[in-house]
This record gives C-alpha cells, sequence and structure tokens, in this order.
C-alpha cells in the first residue's frame, strides 16, 4: 500500500491510499441491471398468483420490496441519475416487453388489479428510490461547496 503524506494544522501524518475494490464498478451495475431484468421477470410471472382463491400478488409485493435495493446500490456506484436508475429502466423492460409480448405471443400482463399494483408500485418505489438518490448527491455536493473542497 503507497502511503501519501498530509500537512495538517503543521503536522505531517500518514494517510493511507483508499482500497482498491475487489470488483470493477462497471460490473456491479451489469449486474444490479441483470438483478432488475431478473426481478421484472419474476415480478410478472408472480404477480397473479392465487391462495386458496385469495388474489397474493407476491410480484408486485416482491418488486416493491427489492427494486429500490437496487436502484440505492447502483447509486452509490455513481450518484448521476442515468445510473442510478438502470435496474428501475431494465425492470420496466422487462415487465412491458415479457408483460405485452410474452413467450408465444401470449400477454402475461392480464388487465386486472394486480398487473396494475406491479406496474405502478414498481414504478413508484423505483422513482422514490431515484429520488433518495439524487438528493444524496445534492447534499454532499453542498457540503463539499461548503467546506471548500
Amino acid at each position: 500500500m503507497v502511503e501519501r503524506t498530509a500537512e495538517d494544522a503543521g503536522e505531517r501524518m500518514l494517510v493511507p491510499d483508499a482500497p482498491e475494490p475487489l470488483v470493477p464498478a462497471g460490473a456491479l451495475l451489469a449486474l444490479l441491471v441483470v438483478d432488475g431484468l431478473l426481478l421484472g421477470a419474476f415480478g410478472l410471472v408472480f404477480t397473479p398468483l392465487y391462495t386458496n382463491g385469495i388474489p397474493v400478488p407476491m410480484g408486485a409485493v416482491l418488486s416493491m420490496l427489492l427494486l429500490p435495493w437496487l436502484v440505492r446500490r447502483a447509486g452509490e456506484i455513481d450518484g448521476r441519475p442515468a445510473v442510478a436508475s438502470a435496474p428501475l429502466t431494465a425492470w420496466v423492460v422487462a415487465v412491458v416487453v415479457l408483460g405485452l409480448f410474452g413467450p408465444g405471443g401470449d400477454a402475461m400482463l392480464a388487465a386486472n388489479w394486480q398487473s396494475l399494483l406491479l406496474l405502478v408500485g414498481g414504478i413508484g418505489v423505483g422513482l422514490w428510490a431515484v429520488r433518495a438518490v439524487l438528493e444524496q448527491s445534492y447534499r454532499e455536493q453542498a457540503h463539499r461547496e461548503r467546506s471548500g473542497g
């Protein structure tokens, strides 16, 4: 590990370099995008489930729980909106393409409340997470400007 010196109030102190990440940021972002695609596909498959005759949209619930996490992790890689929203974009593409033009030409996105919950809930929580990433990025930028660095 290479160490460099920093002047702090006239004293010399050693400051270690930041450790190198084990996995490149591009690979992590690609993995999050693939996760977004898979989450969209599984969400679409598990949304019309019934338990003892009661509709239980587990795909919508699963998507609404996991999609914000994917977006927030992408925002940790890079706070730009396009990068942070990459898993959300992949999720929307998977749901729309598989839902409207599914395997064998079947429409997997039925015209019912479960499908509406999947679309509105998934896009809503995804946009909420993108907003949270942007707010965090703006706060960090304002803090850097105030501290003069």
